[in-house]
């Protein structure tokens, strides 16, 4: 994804967070309202969680060291699972707790009471601008994903991040509004809890969804299909190849994909050509897929027997494994 464009949508999203917790703060410092409580919290939690995507794109800009040759790229994944840590436990256990403090002493709003049903009003339509930030710059690179795939399939945390987050909070801030309008139309304090609760099992869904999706980024995830396509046809493409014998690929982070390779090359005359030949394949990779940025290609001679003994390499190239060897040994000696 452009960088610029999840940094866009994090900040869209973190200026309207904070201005969101302060007035939702007053409104519960007025009124009392474990709706209000909870989304004071959930609105806190993703003002801290878009600093947290903020300061893990900056720190996977750092270049890499001998201690981390491959760079710092996958550091954006870590502060995504810190977010969804931070979402569970401060966002959801809370209000969860509060609707369970709530339910046992269940007291209507008896003052200021026009106050939270402003302040909600006042953000879903500040909430309504981030979201509408975040679908803007996801569609720049979504394509014809549905948004389920994109949030899935995504390599960079960020926009999936901020599009969850956002749509937790308009869907947070109707419950909240469903539970303090039925508070104050029932004099019943038992909504303002239901509508606390629903907010907390809410947060506990996308935040487990969240830790999913970023825990399959922390593991490790190869090209996807449409790009590993693209490498296998830009490595057969010339008479360098004449076949992938096998081929691995990894994510060194949302925009450096390493790609390993064992390649069957034709007989050639000197070290300088075979160099030569791998020099211009591994150029016709970066051109097909630009992030396929750490390329190791190791020549060898296809073999068919080889391959279907799944050795991956050619049989008469193939170092003597040592169990032969033992075997070789032991019959020399045997004789």
């Amino acid at each position: 994804m452009s960088a610029n464009g999840g940094t866009k949508a994090i900040v869209a999203a973190l200026a309207a967070n904070v201005g969101i917790a302060v007035t939702k703060f007053i409104a519960f410092l007025l009124t009392g309202s474990s709706s209000m409580l909870a989304e004071s919290i959930h609105s806190v939690a993703d003002s801290g969680n878009q600093g947290l995507l903020l300061l893990g794109g900056r720190r996977a800009k750092r270049e890499a060291t001998p201690e981390h040759p491959f760079g710092y790229g996958r550091e954006r994944y870590i502060y995504a699972f810190i977010v969804a840590i931070v979402l569970f436990s401060l966002g959801g256990l809370f209000a969860l707790y509060e609707a369970y403090h709530k339910a046992a002493d269940p007291h209507p709003i008896e003052s200021w009471q026009w106050v939270p049903v402003a302040v909600l009003v006042a953000a879903i339509l500040m909430e309504s601008f981030s979201f509408r930030t975040a679908i803007k710059e996801s569609n720049l690179i979504r394509g014809s994903q549905s948004w389920v795939r994109f949030i899935r399939r995504a390599k960079a945390p960020e926009l999936p991040v901020v599009l969850l987050e956002d749509f937790g909070a308009l869907i947070g801030l109707v419950f909240a509004l469903f539970g303090v309008g039925m508070t104050l139309i029932t004099h019943n304090g038992m909504w303002d809890a239901a509508g606390t609760a629903m907010i907390g099992v809410l947060l506990v869904l996308i935040a487990l969804t969240l830790a999913i999706e970023t825990k399959s980024l922390l593991l490790g995830e190869g090209a996807d299909p449409n790009d590993l396509a693209a490498i296998e046809k830009a490595v057969g493409a010339g008479p360098e190849v004449e076949r992938i014998i096998h081929m691995k690929t990894l994510y060194l982070g949302p925009e450096e994909l390493m790609v390993a390779a064992k390649i069957a090359v034709p007989a050639c005359e000197s070290a300088e050509e075979l160099a030569r030949g791998i020099n211009v394949v591994e150029a016709r990779i970066r051109d097909a897929v630009p992030i396929a940025r750490v390329i190791y290609l190791e020549p060898d001679i296809y073999s068919a027997a080889a391959e279907r003994a799944g050795t991956g390499q050619a049989a008469h190239t193939a170092a003597a494994q040592p169990e032969v060897v033992a075997d070789e040994v032991s019959g020399r000696h045997g004789s």
